[in-house]
């Protein structure tokens, strides 16, 4: 069944819903399913087709193209070489023969690395190269590091649409062309989490760049286009910000008790002095609602046994995947229970040498936390709430 919307004249979106896949990458759960956005710009002279969809759904954009009656494609623009970019890109070029697959240079470089396109067959596109369709024009926007090096954006000036790559985008199955915004929120706060975190100095840049461009749709590869951009605006630039909230992300694992017991220590320890905790147990917790905590959190803790004299493998997964998402959380500490010894502590601060932490003094119990072990839990509470209260003022006196 094809599924082809008009958003503007002679632009439509024509990618696929994805409502049953769960996995992105083998790493990144997609509770929610995702969506491979195509689009088609149609102007009086040419056409231009923007990405080409997952290899799971050719088909479906091949009935959307069919649907609309288009025998000749001139461009296609690749935003982005990633699979779920391009994976119907062969079909096309052999669908479209006289079609010209153009991107940035790395994009063209990629895909003719992995057997995509005939390099002859290719453009490519330049930060501030203008594409003529014939009364409408696509303007590229050079913007590498959103996620891949390559990735460029394109703006469409006659209907004020940026299609905005991944950027800015939301791993989201729906019906609904444009965006539920109590809905993609959560989702799209997720996808910047997962995906864009680790961006975030070159995200503030290009949302400083694209500023100077009137928008009203932003059309992302995937999730729901946003018929109001600066909710989606507003809400990168907040997450992509300096500013932190009084928030303490704590992910423990617990073999017999003990690291569970400190962990439900502390929590209802910092609760009570006005933190908000966000508690994951990692031996069922979703990564993914992780990764969304440590977008805005101060301070993060982690809860770990000793296991054959080192870190719980799992405490030890937490720790290397912040340090691959580089939060801006600013404070960091450890708790946890050991035996007879081992290197826990060497181990849990050496995986995070990205992150730019101050580290709080540990927590560490001899088997099942004492007295004394509750005591230190509580003055690590109060060092925690001292350093929160004097970043709170601090961020309000810039304000």
């Amino acid at each position: 069944m094809t599924l082809v919307r008009e958003i503007k004249p002679g632009v439509f979106s024509i990618g696929a819903i994805d409502w049953d896949r769960r996995l992105f990458d083998a790493l990144i759960a997609l509770p929610d399913g995702t969506s491979y956005n195509s689009y088609l710009v149609r102007g009086k002279n040419k056409i231009a087709l923007i990405d080409a969809v997952d290899s799971t759904m050719a088909d479906v954009l091949i009935e959307n193209l069919n649907a609309l009656g288009i025998k000749k494609i001139d461009y296609i623009i690749v935003q982005h070489a990633e699979q779920d970019h391009t994976g119907s890109l062969g079909r096309l070029v052999e669908l479209y023969p006289d079609s010209t697959v153009a991107g940035s240079a790395r994009c063209l470089e990629l895909l003719v690395e992995f057997g995509l396109v005939d390099k002859k067959r290719t453009q490519e596109l330049k930060d501030g190269d203008v594409i003529d369709l014939g009364g409408k024009s696509l303007q590229i926007i050079s913007a590498p590091w959103v996620h891949w090096p390559d990735t460029i954006l394109s703006y469409l000036a006659a209907d004020r649409i940026l299609f905005s790559c991944d950027f800015l985008g939301s791993h989201l199955a729906t019906s609904t062309l444009y965006a539920d915004e109590a809905v993609v929120y959560r989702a799209a706060k997720r996808y910047y989490a997962e995906i864009m975190m680790p961006f975030r100095q070159h995200i503030r840049k290009h949302l400083e760049r694209i500023s100077n461009y009137d928008i009203d749709i932003i059309a992302p590869s995937h999730g729901p286009i946003h018929a109001r951009p600066e909710f989606i605006l507003n809400a990168y630039g907040e997450w992509a910000s300096d500013e932190v909230k009084n928030q303490v992300v704590l992910p423990f694992v617990s073999m017999h008790g003990s690291t569970k017991a400190m962990t439900d220590y502390i929590a209802d320890a910092l609760i009570a002095r006005g933190i908000e905790v966000k508690r994951f147990d990692l031996t069922n917790s979703d990564i993914g609602l992780l990764a969304e905590a440590l977008v805005d959190a101060s301070t993060i803790v982690i809860g770990t046994p000793t296991m054959l004299s080192g870190a719980h493998p799992l405490a030890l997964y937490a720790a290397i995947l912040a340090n691959a998402l580089r939060p801006k959380t600013r404070y960091a500490s450890i708790i946890g229970s050991y035996g007879w010894g081992g290197k826990m502590l060497e181990q849990i601060t050496q995986a995070m040498p990205n992150l730019k932490l101050q580290l709080f003094d540990p927590v560490v119990a001899k088997g099942y936390p004492k007295e004394a072990d509750f005591r230190r839990l509580d003055r690590l509470a109060d060092e925690i709430l001292a350093k929160h209260r004097e970043l709170m003022h601090a961020q309000s006196a810039t304000k």
